[in-house]
């Protein structure tokens, strides 16, 4: 009997989208245009010293994504881009670089400015080898996008993390998670961005914040409807209470972790598992 896909199970049992957004602090992005395996750095025809001066470098730092991304349009291109982005609640940035070779990265060690980014660079996760959910929902999905944004601010992504969600979108430098997010989505997604206002229909949450945090985040901005990105502002997280801040306003929120319907995490899992859930109360509000 054929499984069926992950993200139809997920979508079908009601899992939630909040809190489900991977924690990540900086970001590494190599263009790379051939055939991305299971674990795409592993995988590919880099050099040996390449794929380990680009694990260190994920390595040096906690919290630190290092993943493959490519456009269809640059297939023949000479020379690959390479972006490395920081993802803090405040003062973000993202930065580019081109390099001829693949051994020119043993140049770069992503702390140092290259050419900052003035645009969001969106991430569209379509790893079809990682998971078949990607591949399938996540092509379209970047096609979609990839018509109404300017050149160069969309691109395919290896695995961003949470298969049975794609289509998945992360937008950086800020590091916005969107999940479920089908072609006919792209433009309200796309708008909100361009207004720095997060689309909280397909929100999954920030990569800056652990997963408690991020479902204190999405109910505050529920309640209050402030959708700009930089509208909230954490306090303090203690046990299971989290506090923002939005105006003069402080919301305090109590975030109780549950476990989810037994459910095959991905496509290629082994074994039905019991997803992380993080139910957030009635934000409390005092005066800041």
């Amino acid at each position: 009997m054929t499984r069926p896909f992950c993200a139809e199970a997920s979508r079908d049992t009601g899992e939630p989208l909040v809190a489900t957004a991977s924690r990540v602090d900086r970001w590494i992005l190599v263009e790379y245009r051939g055939l991305w395996g299971r674990d795409a750095v592993a995988a590919s025809a880099l050099p040996d010293e390449v794929k380990a001066h680009l694990r260190e470098r994920a390595a040096a730092r906690p919290h630190t994504k290092l993943l493959f991304v490519r456009r269809g349009d640059r297939r023949r291109r000479d020379g690959s881009a390479v972006f490395w982005a920081r993802s803090p609640e405040r003062g973000a940035a993202a930065y580019r670089a081109d390099v001829e070779r693949y051994e020119d990265l043993l140049e770069l060690d992503f702390d140092a400015p290259g050419t900052l980014l003035d645009h969001p660079l969106l991430l569209v996760c379509t790893h079809g080898k990682h998971d078949r959910c990607c591949a399938r929902y996540g092509r379209p999905l970047y096609e979609a996008l990839r018509e109404q944004a300017d050149d160069g601010w969309v691109w395919q992504s290896s695995h961003v993390g949470g298969d049975r969600f794609a289509g998945n979108v992360v937008s950086l430098p800020d590091g916005l998670y969107f999940g479920r997010v089908a072609p006919a989505d792209a433009w309200p997604l796309l708008d909100e961005l361009l207004a720095r206002r997060v689309h909280l229909a397909t929100y999954r949450g920030r990569s800056c914040y652990p997963m408690r945090v991020q479902a204190a985040e999405i109910a505050v901005r529920s309640r209050t409807g402030a959708t700009g990105v930089e509208d909230v502002e954490l306090v303090g997280a203690t046990g299971a209470s989290v506090r923002f801040r939005v105006g003069g306003r402080v919301y305090e929120v109590e975030v109780e972790e549950r476990q989810g319907e037994l459910t095959y995490l991905t496509c290629g899992s082994p074994a039905l598992r019991h997803p992380r859930l993080f139910a957030a109360g009635i934000p409390r509000e005092s005066a800041a």
